[in-house]
């Protein structure tokens, strides 16, 4: 057996040299990261594996120089290509593993081991090009094993430490040598590891000496690559440890962003919802002030949408809400963001804005929405009401501008919908309360004048046909044209008016009645409301005796409606008035039931005859639905009472299906009949309500 020597000089220059060409290979292998142009990238990644592919073989040709064997000894040229060859070309495919985008540990394993296996191939196709005339190389299994392994975990770690530089730009020189000393490491670790393990044997020499060792000096090169290789093994499986964490952090940090995301995003449009808005604001409305920007906000209603839905289903009303949004969202640049407040509104904000241009987007949406949406073979029109405001002219905070938006989209809608205003404090701030003082004023002469007229909105049975009718008062206001109670029955009863003008329906109800009685009709019985302040009136009584025996008004025919809270205001008095109400052959219902203080316990005492179940319980109301589950308990609990049941505010055939199937009486609502004058009332039900049909 020969018995090795090194020379060191050139041990070092193997080292030098392997760490020299090693950088030179990872500068290369950043430009492949750079991603110049595909074709470049393919040609710099073929050149760095060859580099990668001579710094081994030429390391391990100078440290098989640096041995110093006593024999002569030559290379065999086939052979020591091919272990370039071999070096060259898994180099290229292991920097193409590691030159992606990503480096899960899969992968960062599989490149570690196919260049392990480059380096350790190379080696010993090289030796096997070593040509000692009567000689024969026998290799230790064990080291054998144990060089490829640490040729394997070396350039893994390298690998990764290459992967982990992208992202390094300070100390980015030091960062790099470091790599390429580590990448160094492994090729020498492996091969004097490799070379400690090899043994060379005459060809007559005896099989039992096949196992001794070469010396002291191999035995401490031998002990230092030990170390060092268990060193780098170790590191190697933190590092493996390390990927698969940093796998798992960036996994849990994607959902925790899809949950943010998801939070923030309306379900059904996905455009950002009102938890957006929020943090959204509050940095805008900061760099606005800042920088002295207007920030414009168009606060947008879609009008009757709920009518939409009655008439052609939810499915088609989501179906126009995602269209409406699509179309709206189509024409935004990026200073523009559209957000769903939730069901018909939406609100869009423009940063760093004029009120010019502000107005012109206002404009565009309004040509944009003319256009008919195509929803399942239907032709859908639609008008879409908007409030305009800016930051910070019309408000210092989210809340103020909205409030501001609303009112002014409010005044859109009072001006015939489809259509934009913007706001202004002189004028929208003060909109109701000017207004509200000009009705009040023109209030008197209304009543001096008696410029009302009567409604009428029928009530069907169970069999759809009508078994009453409400009177509803309106005002036929000289300029303003028709009104409804809501815009003067707050100021009537504020100033006391509301007195005579109860009165006087009271007496045009009679009347009406009357005139039904002659011509053989019988909407009967006619319904009045009256206030707290006219069913508290000490003369309520008197009158209504004296209009029922001029009017000739039969018992049943005439019948009060007052509110719940009405009727639990005194509840003493209340008891009294009814009772002598019932005396004189008025009939008695209590209105809006569900809305104010209800009570069974006094509704016991209340000598009433019907209920009518407020219309917030019906628009809700679904199959299943918990406005089923409380309808069913009040109409179950009246009806045990003895008590009549009347829904409003009916207007789908699926109400009037549930609330049928409940056990209620009567209805009223637009699905039946809206109020219409008594001319039309007439024109419409009159073969309902002839006297043969009673």
């Amino acid at each position: 057996m020969i018995h090795m020597s090194y020379d060191w000089s050139l041990v070092l220059g193997s080292a030098l040299l392997a760490i020299v060409i090693c950088f030179c290979a990872i500068s290369l292998h950043q430009l492949i990261l750079k991603q110049i142009n595909l074709i470049s990238g393919k040609i710099i990644l073929f050149f760095t594996g060859l580099i990668f592919g001579f710094a081994i073989w030429a390391m391990h040709f100078v440290g098989v120089l640096a041995c110093k064997f006593p024999e002569y000894y030559y290379f065999d040229k086939a052979l020591t290509i091919y272990s370039y060859i071999i070096a060259a070309v898994a180099c290229i495919f292991a920097m193409w593993l590691t030159s992606r985008s990503n480096l899960p540990y899969a992968r960062l394993i599989l490149g570690a081991i196919v260049m392990g296996i480059a380096i350790s191939g190379m080696h010993y196709v090289g030796m096997a090009g070593l040509r000692m005339p009567g000689y024969y190389i026998y290799y230790d299994p064990l080291i054998f094993v144990f060089s490829v392994l640490i040729a394997v975990c070396g350039s893994g770690l390298a690998f990764w430490l290459a992967f982990k530089l992208r992202g390094q730009f300070k100390y980015y020189l030091l960062y790099k040598f470091s790599i390429s000393v580590m990448l160094a490491l492994s090729i020498i670790g492996m091969h004097y590891a490799a070379m400690a393990g090899t043994h060379f044997y005459k060809l007559n020499e005896p099989a039992d000496q096949i196992f001794s060792y070469q010396g002291g000096q191999g035995l401490l090169i031998f002990t230092i690559i030990f170390v060092i290789s268990l060193v780098l093994m170790g590191i190697f499986f933190v590092a493996v440890l390390e990927i698969r964490l940093e796998e798992r952090n960036k996994q849990l940090m994607m959902a925790n962003k899809e949950l943010q995301s998801l939070a923030m995003q309306d379900n059904l449009t996905k455009l950002p919802n009102r938890l957006f808005l929020i943090d959204y604001t509050d940095y805008l409305f900061s760099s606005s002030l800042l920088k002295e920007q207007l920030t414009g906000l168009i606060y947008l209603d879609i009008d009757r949408l709920k009518s939409i839905n009655d008439a052609f289903g939810h499915h088609v009303g989501d179906e126009l809400l995602l269209k409406f949004s699509s179309r709206i969202y189509r024409i935004l640049n990026e200073r523009q963001k559209l957000i769903r407040l939730g069901g018909d509104e939406f609100l869009l904000i423009v940063e760093n804005t004029t009120h010019d241009e502000m107005e012109y987007v206002a404009t565009q949406i309004l040509n944009k929405i003319n256009h008919s949406f195509k929803i399942n073979d239907k032709e859908i029109n639609i008008t879409v009401s908007m409030g305009v405001v800016f930051y910070p002219e019309h408000g210092k905070n989210l809340q103020d501008l909205l409030i501001n938006a609303d009112t002014a989209m409010q005044i859109s809608k009072e001006q015939g919908r489809n259509t934009y205003s913007v706001f202004n404090y002189s004028t929208d701030q003060q909109f109701a309360s000017k207004n509200k003082l000009k009705l009040v004023n023109d209030l008197y002469k209304a009543v001096e004048e008696q410029q009302f007229i009567l409604f009428y909105q029928p009530k069907f049975n169970v069999e759809y046909a009508v078994c009453g009718v409400e009177a509803l008062i309106r005002w036929k206001h000289p300029t303003l044209g028709l009104l409804a109670p809501c815009m003067f029955i707050e100021g009537a009863e504020q100033t006391g008016l509301i007195i005579r003008m109860g009165y006087w329906a009271l007496e045009e109800a009679c009347k009406q009645i009357q005139i039904w009685n002659k011509n053989g009709l019988n909407f009967a019985p006619v319904s009045v409301n009256l206030s707290v302040v006219q069913f508290e009136h000490k003369n309520l009584i008197d009158t209504l005796q004296e209009l029922i025996v001029q009017y000739d008004i039969k018992a049943g025919q005439l019948k009060i409606e007052i509110t719940e809270s009405t009727a639990m205001h005194h509840i003493g008095t209340s008891i009294r008035t009814f009772e002598k109400l019932r005396e004189i052959g008025v009939g008695l219902a209590i209105d809006d039931f569900g809305t104010g203080h209800s009570s069974f316990l006094y509704l016991k005492d209340l000598p009433v005859d019907e209920l009518k179940i407020d219309k917030e319980f019906i628009c809700g109301l679904s199959v299943g639905s918990k406005e089923e589950i409380i309808l069913e308990s009040i109409i179950r609990l009246a009806n045990r009472l003895g008590l009549t049941i009347t829904a409003e505010g009916v207007e789908t055939p699926k109400q009037a299906e549930i609330l049928k199937r409940l056990g209620c009486q009567q209805f009223q609502g637009y699905l039946f009949s809206m109020p219409v004058p008594v001319e039309r009332l007439e024109e419409n039900y009159k073969h309902q309500v002839s006297n043969e049909k009673h």
